[in-house]
């Protein structure tokens, strides 16, 4: 989680590596994109910060 400063205040904005050991990247990616869909936490923040998710 980063805290950061612009014109309008502070905001927050999140970026999560995700790690999938033996999993085929394309499916891996498949799955990081649809539990980011899915996932409560992206749902309840969606609109309100800025989440870069990234397959590592």
């Amino acid at each position: 989680m980063d805290l950061g400063h612009g014109t309008g205040g502070y905001y927050l904005q999140a970026r999560l590596n995700v790690s999938m050991p033996g999993v085929e990247r394309g499916l891996a990616q498949e799955l990081v994109d649809a539990a980011h869909q899915t996932c409560p936490y992206s749902k309840a923040t969606r609109g309100n910060i800025e989440v870069a998710v990234r397959l590592v």
